[in-house]
């Protein structure tokens, strides 16, 4: 789940400081002053020295702007090099994610660890029940053996003190598919083949390590284009991003330089259609259930981890692609953007003709903040009439359930999987000899849309200004 921590602020703060210097068309000259402006000497520092918080804030002014880093690279390449080579559309990060080395390097490897809080009692159950005799004791104080120890936590569960504490990698830990793994030096590192790109990582590291991909450069160079329309399409859980209510939202878009903003629960009217008539017909030949086929992370899990549930899995696009066609066709020769809080969706648009660009909540609230808007104080925009309060509902989990479940008639049975962890992807496998309902909708991220990773509000305050905005 999303919470505030300060190396959270530091990647919103740079992704503000670059936007402003962009807008200004000062990218190349400005770039060099963000480390020192943010890191000043006279400042209190985060890791050893200032050299190296400025070094890792260069890693990371890096990374948004678009480029892999090798480590020969950052130290023969200055900032402004990068800048330009980012206007000139010379970055070629092709990974979604990326570790920063440099910034990753603190986290010991995941263990069971014994605190000051051991008594050395007589009873010494810890010694007595681990299975593999890990446990020693040394002058009156148990002691693991961290080589013959296998984690299986039995010594921590009987304590009575309470004196074994377990210390996780907090990113390995989240990772529901252990695609992130630590290196010999220490650092981690994410396989692609395993990754289906949930971001849970990036919001779990503690150091803001893991960092995403990102076009704002080639967004802002396509929005000052002339001639060229641009046209944000944003994802439902938006409105719940904001303590302000949807009409101005829409306006507070439009004032960061979109032409036009459309919601993306337009394509999720479509969504729901076509699920329920799929769902109908597949039914009706025999087919026991049908997962839903919106949420990009699920699918990636599916293809890279479960491919048994492949027949399973709806073939109705996203509720993305079905709002971008409309657009497409709507507005000839405009550029989209896909707005929203999902860093699946960057990999999902990468194989969708009709999407150009995603953008993250993060990445709007970032030009918000350097166009001086203010979302509450913006004028209330009207809303499309034909757009359900049902398919506004996507944002949250059980929305698409609910969506396809009126779509389809009574006579069905739905349920819903919130979020993808252990227990949630053995169900899911397991239904494929015993299936729970006949519609599953399944989200990666716990409580749906409005807890991605990219989102700027907590889920319990999203969830309130969701209901709030929609509130007769």
């Amino acid at each position: 789940m999303l919470y505030d921590n300060y190396a959270m602020q530091t990647k919103r703060e740079l992704l503000s400081r670059l936007v402003s210097i962009i807008i200004k068309e000062e990218l190349v000259k400005g770039v060099k002053y963000i480390p020192v402006e943010m890191r000043p000497r006279n400042n209190r520092n985060v890791s050893c020295c200032v050299h190296k918080d400025r070094y890792i804030l260069k890693h990371k002014i890096i990374s948004i702007l678009g480029f892999d880093i090798e480590d020969e690279d950052i130290d023969l390449m200055q900032l402004e090099e990068y800048a330009q080579r980012s206007l000139d559309h010379k970055n070629t990060k092709k990974k979604i994610l990326s570790v920063l080395h440099e910034a990753c390097s603190a986290c010991m490897q995941s263990q069971y660890y014994i605190t000051n809080m051991c008594r050395g009692c007589e009873g010494r159950p810890c010694f007595m029940n681990c299975p593999k005799g890990a446990v020693s004791f040394k002058k009156g104080k148990a002691f693991i053996n961290q080589e013959e120890c296998v984690s299986c936590g039995l010594c921590k569960k009987i304590c009575p003190y309470h004196a074994i504490i377990y210390t996780p990698v907090p990113c390995e830990e989240v990772c529901p598919v252990k695609a992130i793994s630590k290196n010999p030096d220490g650092t981690e590192d994410i396989d692609k083949d395993k990754c289906i790109y949930c971001g849970r990582c990036m919001q779990a590291c503690p150091y803001g390590a893991i960092m995403e991909r990102s076009k704002i450069v080639d967004i802002h160079k396509m929005s000052i284009r002339p001639g060229v329309k641009i046209i944000a399409i944003v994802a439902p859980s938006v409105f719940g991003q904001f303590d302000a209510r949807p009409g101005q939202i829409i306006t507070a878009m439009k004032r960061i330089g979109f032409d036009e903003v459309v919601e993306v629960a337009l394509g999720a009217e479509d969504t729901s259609r076509i699920e329920a008539e799929e769902l109908k017909e597949k039914i009706a030949h025999g087919q026991p259930f049908m997962t839903s086929s919106c949420c990009p992370a699920y699918i990636e899990w599916v293809n890279k981890h479960a491919p048994s549930l492949k027949p399973y899995v709806s073939t109705t696009r996203s509720p993305m692609v079905y709002t971008a066609r409309r657009v497409k066709e709507l507005y000839p020769g405009a550029e989209v953007v896909f707005v929203g809080p999902c860093l699946a969706k960057r990999h999902e648009a990468d194989f969708v003709p009709e999407v150009d660009y995603v953008m993250s909540f993060e990445e709007v609230g970032a030009f918000m903040a350097s166009y001086n808007v203010e979302v509450s104080e913006c004028e209330d925009a009207p809303l499309n009439t034909r757009i359900s309060s049902q398919s506004r509902g996507y944002a949250q989990s059980g929305g698409v359930r609910s969506a396809v479940a009126s779509a389809v008639g009574e006579g069905y049975t739905v349920m819903n999987i919130d979020g993808l962890d252990k227990k949630s992807t053995k169900l899911l496998k397991s239904m494929v000899k015993n299936p729970q309902a006949q519609f599953v909708e399944v989200m990666a991220c716990e409580g749906g849309c409005l807890n991605g990773p990219c989102s700027l509000a907590p889920l319990t305050q999203a969830r309130r200004q969701f209901r709030q905005g929609f509130a007769e």
